[in-house]
């Protein structure tokens, strides 16, 4: 255990493999306003630039609309919308989150993605218990990491969940 404590004090978080494949989890980090947020890198497909989509009437307000990925059309989320985290802008740092969840893929937009960050179960702390826009049901808990804290979300919870209303059952 020791040997893991010392190789991530050395800046090396990544590439790092102990003894068993428990050492850590990757989550990739992205921001939605002045918050940091991880998802399992396991869920993303790919990480593609803002583009156009085609809006859907009657569509929620935070359903952008859709785009057609290499012949598949998808929803595409603006996770800012959703959190109402104030009005989003599009830019060239904006990018949409490709996500396969349940065999269903579906874009998240997000202000920026940072990096992949690996973290150990010691570095993640249950979430507290308070009234945030998040929904605490669909936190994993909080990361921590030197300096840096990613607030981790459990994106199949939060992409099945009826308000969302993306995916009809995830459990058949």
């Amino acid at each position: 255990m020791q040997q893991t404590a010392h190789a991530q004090s050395s800046g090396a978080v990544l590439g790092i493999n102990t003894h068993n494949d428990h050492s850590g989890q990757e989550y990739l980090a992205f921001t939605l306003g002045k918050e940091e947020y991880g998802i399992d890198i396991l869920k993303v497909q790919e990480i593609r630039g803002y583009e156009a989509v085609t809006r859907i009437a009657n569509a929620p307000e935070f359903i952008k609309g859709v785009i057609n990925l290499r012949g598949i059309i998808i929803p595409v989320v603006d996770m800012r919308i959703k959190f109402n985290l104030g009005t989003p802008i599009y830019d060239q740092f904006t990018v949409v989150i490709i996500l396969n969840i349940g065999g269903r893929v579906m874009g998240m937009v997000v202000d920026s993605v940072s990096d992949v960050t690996t973290l150990s179960p010691e570095q993640v702390k249950p979430a507290p218990e308070m009234g945030t826009t998040f929904n605490t049901d669909y936190l994993i808990g909080l990361g921590t990491l030197d300096e840096r804290m990613l607030i981790l979300v459990d994106i199949d919870k939060l992409m099945s969940s009826s308000e969302m209303g993306l995916i009809e059952n995830l459990g058949n």
